[in-house]
């Protein structure tokens, strides 16, 4: 999968991608286990999303011995990158600025967030992005 590719998870996806960002390489019985316990979630729930992703390009497994173990193919950045383009996209026709102006009046942002955010836009500028 490319780092441009459109990756959008779900929740409970997210939940799971987390766990292999978090573990790297990682068997299906030990994804398992972390979802169980953040989420009750039975192993053949898990073993079933892991296909899922896998079949989508998002995950790739390998067997070692009896067990399956998977590794992330998109990175959380990746993911971020292409769920908020997707957002902006829908709600916002396209618009990162709408977005922003959103935030800022519908959200409870305190002074010192509007100064990272300003710092931010500083340093990419400056790079020329």
């Amino acid at each position: 999968m490319t780092a441009e590719a459109d990756v959008a998870l779900s929740e409970l996806q997210i939940a799971l991608m987390r766990v292999l960002w978090r573990h790297g390489e990682t068997s299906v019985s030990d994804v398992a286990a972390a979802l169980a316990e953040e989420r009750g979630l039975k192993y053949t729930t898990v073993a079933t999303l892991l296909v899922r992703l896998e079949k989508r390009g998002v995950v790739k497994k390998r067997r070692e011995g009896r067990q399956l173990v998977y590794r992330a193919l998109v990175s959380e950045p990746q993911v971020r990158r292409s769920m908020v383009a997707d957002l902006i996209g829908s709600l916002f026709g396209g618009d990162a600025r709408e977005l922003v102006a959103h935030l800022v009046s519908e959200s409870d942002i305190a002074p010192g967030d509007l100064e990272r955010v300003r710092k931010r836009l500083a340093k990419t500028e400056r790079r020329g992005e």
